[in-house]
């Protein structure tokens, strides 16, 4: 390969690699209140629950 076909993969994996790194450094976890979480459990026990309703029916 010629000189400047290394280049260009050098650049591309260093924009992948800059990327991925910037995300995972910006990346924060999220705060919820006792009060959310409690409506996503909620609401994660309602869909399996319609999940196994359906998964019965077939």
């Amino acid at each position: 390969m010629t000189w400047y076909i290394w280049l260009l993969i050098i650049l591309v994996l260093g924009s992948l690699v800059g990327g991925l790194m910037m995300v995972l450094r910006t990346a924060k976890p999220l705060s919820l209140s006792e009060e959310q979480l409690e409506e996503i459990h909620q609401r994660e026990r309602e869909q399996k629950e319609k999940d196994d309703k359906e998964a019965r029916q077939y």
